[in-house]
């Protein structure tokens, strides 16, 4: 099995799903929701979290973070560490790029916003919706990656082995 193929439909899935619900709390967030700003930024925040994903080998680097804590594959100890390194990984330069962006058109019109208590804010905000967000959808995505790829899930996922064994 290819690995690398399975990496990249991941990285598709979560990234797009991050940016949808991240794009979304933000603009909800600042309390003026509208679609325009709203498909801007969940344009921008696809190519960024697309970017991260096939640039950052998130398997390896969860995989070395569990190794080095002793974790257990599908226990929920290890769920909470993959998500939260995940978590780390993308959302704060989603987060980013979606303040600068939304601080550039307010101060475009004469608001008066510190950036760092802008970003701050927006960073605890979106930093817990994410970890909640990859908690649930990776493992939902790694069984429908996994399926579509002919095999039944990743070892130890919920306490369940690969169908093929």
């Amino acid at each position: 099995m290819n690995m690398k193929k399975i990496g990249r439909q991941m990285s598709i899935l979560m990234g797009v799903t991050l940016s949808f619900f991240l794009s979304l709390t933000g603009l909800l967030a600042s309390g003026k929701f509208n679609v325009a700003g709203w498909l801007i930024s969940f344009l921008i925040s696809t190519v960024i979290s697309l970017i991260i994903g096939f640039l950052v080998p998130m398997k390896k680097v969860t995989d070395s973070v569990n190794n080095k804590l002793n974790l257990t594959p599908g226990k929920l100890g290890t769920r909470c560490m993959e998500s939260l390194m995940s978590d780390l990984i993308y959302t704060p330069i989603i987060t980013l790029a979606m303040v600068f962006m939304a601080y550039k058109k307010a101060t475009a019109h004469g608001a008066k916003i510190p950036f760092i208590a802008m970003f701050g804010k927006s960073l605890v905000l979106c930093m817990v919706v994410g970890f909640i967000l990859i908690f649930i959808f990776m493992p939902i995505y790694m069984r429908l990656v996994f399926k579509k790829n002919g095999i039944g899930g990743p070892e130890g996922m919920q306490g369940q082995k690969p169908d093929n064994e």
